[in-house]
């Protein structure tokens, strides 16, 4: 959005530009018609200041062409034109992008979001330096994909990457007025075989698992079997309260909402989920211990910390899963577990928090309770896990 000022000044985005026509008398000396200039500040002050000198300049140089030109047919001498002025055009470099990112987006967004960006800013500037924007080439967006499948990277953290550098250049160069195209854009990443398809876990191995949990009786073996049959994202479950998660109602439930140290990842994610076998029991631990959290080791009111929890987690059930199963993969199986059931899509959706296709299902209040409880049971015995003899924890 523009917005004019005098003094030869315009507003885009918040950034005041310079900006002067080329006298008539004189555009034959150049190859456009005006003058234009970003003067890097939103100080209307600063930049009426900047303004009045940028005009004071160009008023010497126009008067210095006009003498040169009446001077060279005073002595007979043809006057050629001459090429454009050196006028600075609006430019940053890569580390300069970086701080605007991640002063105006990192607001709120934590410590992980800051040194993911910095970290994906630092495999750029190790591979092509610390370029201005407009220096860039699609062909430096090219060695740089290169250099990240060098480095070990999969397919899919190459185009995590990529996407972040991309956004990081869109914000840089829009709050600078750098009109040179992304050359982020379109990058070809071609698949590696490493991004293998994200398996599910068999239901005999669930099964295991979730008495095993119990069996040990701590809070690391809740969480998981608390994810077993919710089909939480670990992110969504270590953020919880204790009182999210409501064992006296009629229908034993988890409350998933937004909270100040966890967001969620999508509208849709914002749900109720009932509670059955193998999570319905570890609920009753959680609630049956005092305090707020209900994970206390990886959550507080500073921060939910999912990548320390996905860090211990997936080294517990390593040798109990199927090679390519994690902790994420209870999450697939329970989609895969409804499937077979012939649960209908949208239903699925709505127990998992996914984001289902077409218009018409943002409307409306989404599934009762009741009904996601009807086909959350239709799971048995498979979900139906008895409450085992307690044994001591361990990590």
């Amino acid at each position: 959005m523009y917005t004019r000022s005098p003094d030869y000044l315009y507003c885009r985005n918040g950034i005041y530009y310079f900006t002067r026509n080329v006298p008539s008398d004189l555009k034959s000396r150049f190859n456009k018609n005006r003058v234009v200039v970003s003067l890097h500040t939103r100080s209307i002050s600063r930049a009426q200041k900047s303004a009045t000198a940028l005009s004071d300049r160009l008023d010497r140089y126009f008067e210095s062409l006009r003498l040169e030109r009446f001077h060279s047919q005073e002595l007979g001498l043809s006057f050629s034109p001459l090429v454009t002025p050196a006028i600075t055009q609006p430019d940053a470099t890569i580390s300069e992008a970086l701080n605007i990112y991640i002063r105006l987006k990192g607001i709120g967004r934590g410590s992980v979001f800051v040194s993911t960006a910095r970290r994906n800013i630092s495999y750029l500037t190790e591979c092509i330096g610390d370029l201005m924007l407009s220096e860039i080439k699609p062909t430096d967006a090219g060695k740089f994909r290169d250099h990240l499948i060098a480095r070990g990277l999969s397919a899919s953290s190459v185009k995590r990457v990529m996407a972040s550098v991309k956004a990081i250049y869109n914000l840089g160069a829009k709050e600078l007025g750098v009109t040179h195209p992304n050359p982020f854009t379109s990058v070809f990443i071609p698949d590696d075989g490493l991004a293998s398809r994200r398996l599910p876990v068999p239901v005999d191995v669930i099964r295991s698992i979730q008495i095993e949990c119990l069996k040990i009786d701590d809070e690391n073996r809740w969480l998981v079997a608390l994810i077993t049959d919710t089909g939480m994202r670990l992110s969504e479950a270590v953020g919880l309260l204790v009182d999210d998660i409501r064992l006296d109602q009629e229908i034993p439930y988890v409350a998933l909402r937004k909270h100040e140290w966890r967001t969620l990842k999508t509208a849709s994610s914002e749900r109720d989920i009932p509670l059955v076998g193998g999570s319905l029991a570890a609920a009753r631990r959680i609630t049956s211990q005092s305090g707020k959290f209900a994970f206390p080791r990886y959550c507080s009111e500073l921060k939910c910390n999912a990548n320390s929890a996905s860090a211990a987690l997936n080294k517990w059930p390593k040798h109990r899963l199927p090679e390519g199963c994690v902790i994420q993969s209870f999450r697939h199986s329970l989609r895969d577990r409804l499937r077979a059931v012939e649960c209908p899509t949208d239903i699925i959706d709505a127990i998992g928090g996914w984001t289902t296709a077409g218009i018409g299902n943002q409307y409306g209040l989404g599934h009762k309770l009741e009904t996601k409880l009807k086909w959350m049971k239709a799971l048995e015995p498979s979900c139906k896990v008895q409450q085992p003899k307690l044994v001591n924890s361990e990590t």
